[in-house]
């Protein structure tokens, strides 16, 4: 694909084009967003409240608001207690395949990197959701590098109806799909959809997306609400904290799940939140980097604006952020995480994408949270 013959901001043949108007919306919010506006009056106004505004959350998202961590942790607490209990779901990610036809500057899957390329076939596909349904664990996870042509709608069909035999909740992070395909990957037992916007500003967007389907920016950007539409029960959000401005990206990603709760008042919403990390010593203290301070502000911010959103906490965190953030904001955890392709058998077809920090198994993660006063729940959702 050229990058100077493809509009960014077009839609390719084939792709489904949805009657919504939210993306103008969030990006016209976003664009008048200034951070620096926001005062400790600001901040103090918002955490005052039980119920807050667009314009609080962009408060708790100022630099003005990273004096009052240690509030926002104590408000975050008590709305993650007061609509998720103790409760901690436990899940785990499983790679079935990396190939991946998209050429973005910051994925180690990327299609010009020279790297394992591998995918399961559905028979190891199984064996591998044996082995982690043997750990106990009831959520998986099932992931792509994003290649229509390698990964097709049909094999990963037949991965999720492999999954919905062991686990009583599957949740997909792949490619975005049209409303048909959700709608068939929903039938097949799929019932979660991931997918992450990576930065909401379309320059930045178009500058680190050079090729591929990924390319488009719009498409992207509704793949949740075709989900919805598919069927599905529930859709994460995210961005990739570090790429452009993170507290615009997170300010973006906030309006971006809260505008779909007001259209689809029958989803589950979540957050995901991972980050770029930022340069060791880096002297010049760049405005995108997000340290695990910045991190834990916009997790909590996440809470006080949306208390009944889901948050999910990656293992490009340290083990003992990932502690002490369950409960007060996150209320899911991954264990015994492999990112590699396969990897939870004997044998792994696949490079990783990412190295991870936290390499615990099911069984210490499941512990940490009883030794924390929570409660590890392997089932959070019941088909009758």
């Amino acid at each position: 694909m050229n990058r100077e013959k493809v509009n960014h901001m077009e839609y390719l043949e084939g792709m489904d084009v949805i009657d919504s108007d939210l993306m103008e919306k969030v990006l016209g919010i976003v664009d008048k967003y200034d951070y620096h506006m926001y005062t400790s009056k600001d901040v103090e106004i918002a955490l005052e409240k039980d119920m807050i505004t667009i314009d609080d959350y962009g408060a708790l998202l100022s630099p003005a608001a990273m004096p009052y961590l240690e509030d926002m942790a104590k408000k975050a607490t008590m709305n993650t207690k007061k609509y998720f209990g103790n409760s901690v779901t436990m899940f785990t990610p499983l790679y079935i395949s990396n190939y991946c036809e998209n050429h973005c500057v910051y994925c180690g899957f990327n299609c010009m990197n020279k790297i394992q390329r591998g995918m399961l076939t559905l028979e190891e596909v199984e064996q591998e959701l044996k082995n982690i349904a043997s750990t106990g664990l009831k959520e998986i996870l099932l992931l792509t590098g994003e290649s229509r042509s390698t990964s097709s709608v049909e094999y990963i069909g037949g991965a999720v109806e492999l999954a919905a035999k062991y686990f009583s909740a599957v949740g997909i992070e792949i490619y975005p799909l049209n409303t048909e395909e959700y709608a068939y990957l929903h039938k097949r037992g799929a019932d979660f959809v991931s997918v992450y916007q990576e930065t909401y500003n379309t320059d930045k967007y178009e500058q680190v997306h050079l090729s591929g389907s990924k390319r488009i920016f719009p498409y992207r950007f509704y793949a949740q609400e075709r989900a919805l539409l598919g069927g599905m029960r529930g859709v994460s959000f995210g961005a990739l904290l570090g790429i452009d401005d993170f507290r615009k990206d997170a300010f973006a990603t906030g309006l971006h799940a809260y505008f779909v709760q007001k259209k689809y008042p029958y989803a589950e919403i979540s957050f995901s939140t991972p980050r770029l990390r930022p340069y060791i010593n880096n002297a010049d203290n760049n405005p995108n980097d997000v340290h695990e301070k910045q991190l834990l502000q916009v997790m909590t911010a996440h809470r006080i604006f949306m208390p009944f959103a889901g948050i999910t906490i990656s293992t490009r965190e340290r083990a003992g952020f990932r502690n002490n953030v369950i409960g007060m904001a996150a209320t899911k955890i991954s264990a015994g995480v492999k990112v590699s392709v396969g990897g939870h058998g004997e044998e792994e077809k696949g490079d990783e994408q990412f190295e991870i920090s936290d390499p615990r198994d099911v069984e210490e993660i499941h512990n940490m949270i009883l030794d924390r006063g929570l409660q590890p729940v392997y089932t959070d959702y019941i088909y009758v």
